[in-house]
């Protein structure tokens, strides 16, 4: 609420910022939240923002929702998703100009917080 909250306090000079929120709710479950510039928001399934989004959602959607396959959606483990991560951003950083030269990953588990550094565009 916090976060809502301060957007839309700016909401006549907004931040132009669209962030991604994520965590574990009451019951224990991984909680993905996207906002706007103003501080409405959605929980979601999984979420892009910024300038590569629209290469990135559709990648998404055919690995993680596997919306009109056929083949049994698998259990994506930890390993899995921060791969796959790595090799979206890795895609896009190749075809968006407007994303940055690395990528970070950060994993926050209960051992703390793991962060994974890669360099995207190698040219």
């Amino acid at each position: 609420q916090l976060l809502s909250t301060m957007l839309y306090g700016k909401r006549f000079f907004p931040y132009y910022t669209f962030n991604v929120l994520v965590g574990i709710d009451d019951e224990g479950k991984g909680a993905v939240y996207h906002y706007d510039a103003i501080g409405s928001f959605e929980r979601v399934p999984y979420t892009t923002s910024g300038s590569g989004s629209s290469l990135v959602m559709s990648v998404l959607d055919a690995q993680i929702q596997k919306g009109n396959q056929t083949i049994e959606t698998p259990v994506l483990t930890k390993d899995k998703i921060v791969d796959l991560s790595m090799d979206v951003l890795s895609s896009v950083g190749e075809r968006d100009i407007h994303t940055g030269d690395a990528g970070e990953i950060f994993v926050i588990d209960a051992a703390g917080v793991h962060k994974t550094k890669f360099e995207l565009k190698l040219d």
